[in-house]
């Protein structure tokens, strides 16, 4: 390595020594409760895969055919030669799906969240933004130019406090929250939220990314949970978790949502979304309006596997959704915690700084729909047996 690169060298240095290096697996097999990770078959802990539809009959059919159909690659952004008729259907469903007057897909979650916040408020603006929101929606601020003023988590007194300070100097604002927090598993107060934004002329935008298909009626997400349907101005989407596919969504209002047609820079320089992933999607709504059962079941695993970790005596922070961490302190603790889990058959990953806070390591456990109650008894097992023999139960 060049002398100008050695600090790349002591920084992974450090890492590996704190504890904090991302030792990545390889998956060898489809999502779904078990896997094959780095050539072992073990019960999966880790994915976003809430619904179970990752690998779903009906979901690789559509893809398949569309496949056949229309090609794999759009070869095109949406405004030049890329829209396909498939890509009109999945926003005009997703909208219908979340109870709104339009939708706009991106290419994924991420990207949802760099395209609409710059575009909705820029240099002139503020952006009034929970403290412990995801890193894509931090970078969506940073690339907007405008002043980022955080509030405290989940606390719509001091989002009202903030605003009553700071709203009168700036031309345009907006107030962004997660509406269920990754790491956490808590939810956002929206209604509370909802009821301050009401009052300070500023747009309301929720990232629904762990809410939908797990939140609200059948899925339908946080803004349906809280029967806030067609009051919060844009409510970002991602089909890579319990859709089980991939791309993003803005939707909301149909001006704001024409708007970043025209400004969504996203939409505007990359090509969108494959036409597998957009077929793909059809379907798991289609799964999604025709039956709530793959929702029930993903609640009733969830709420067995945190009553009984808690049971076992396992800190389970304050989650109210199937995500469900495990608290453990430090990383190192966390990654020992791992790789224990891996002997003994489970696939439960550490996270730890920057992911969350230092001192706050965990592994989160991610239940699905997927899981049997057996796979449930047989990771409580291994819970209760690495737990003791480290000392943490």
């Amino acid at each position: 390595m060049t002398e100008k690169l050695a600090w790349v060298e002591e920084e992974l240095k450090a890492l590996r020594e704190a504890g904090l290096y991302n030792n990545i697996r390889t998956l060898g097999s489809p999502q779904g409760a078990w896997l094959v990770v780095d050539g072992k078959k073990v019960l999966n802990f880790c994915s976003n895969n809430y619904l179970g539809l990752a690998n779903h009959p009906r979901i690789v059919a559509a893809a398949k055919q569309a496949i056949d159909k229309m090609g794999v690659g759009p070869g095109a952004v949406r405004t030049i030669a890329g829209t396909m008729d498939l890509h009109v259907e999945l926003d005009r469903r997703l909208a219908k799906f979340k109870g709104v007057d339009a939708a706009i897909t991106f290419q994924s979650g991420f990207t949802a969240n760099l395209g609409t916040i710059p575009a909705l408020v820029g240099k002139e603006g503020a952006i009034f933004s929970d403290e412990l929101n995801h890193a894509s929606i931090i970078d969506g601020c940073r690339l907007s130019g405008a002043k980022i003023i955080r509030f405290k988590h989940a606390q719509a007194a001091d989002l009202e406090a903030q605003l009553k300070e700071h709203r009168n100097k700036f031309r345009r604002a907006m107030v962004i929250t997660d509406g269920v927090f990754s790491m956490d598993g808590d939810i956002a107060p929206l209604d509370e939220i909802y009821a301050v934004t009401r009052d300070h002329d500023v747009i309301l935008m929720v990232d629904d990314a762990h809410g939908e298909g797990v939140m609200g009626k059948g899925g339908r997400g946080i803004v349906d949970h809280f029967e806030l349907n067609g009051k919060v101005d844009v409510e970002i989407g991602t089909m890579s978790k319990a859709f089980g596919v991939m791309g993003g969504v803005a939707a909301g209002n149909a001006k704001l949502v024409e708007w970043l047609h025209q400004r969504g820079r996203p939409f505007l320089f990359s090509s969108a979304m494959t036409v597998p992933d957009v077929a793909a999607c059809l379907a798991a709504v289609d799964l999604l309006e025709e039956s709530t059962d793959l929702v029930d079941r993903l609640w009733a695993n969830a709420d067995l596997f945190k009553k009984e970790m808690r049971a076992l005596g396992f800190d389970t922070g304050k989650s109210v959704t199937p995500i469900t961490p495990v608290m453990l302190g430090e990383a190192k603790l966390a990654q020992d915690f791992s790789r224990a889990l891996y002997q003994e058959g489970i696939f439960g990953m550490a996270i730890g700084f920057p992911t969350v806070p230092r001192g706050t390591a965990r592994i989160r456990v991610m239940i699905s729909a997927a899981h049997s109650h057996d796979d449930l008894e047989q990771g409580l097992s291994a819970f209760e047996k690495v737990g003791k023999k480290l000392g943490v139960i």
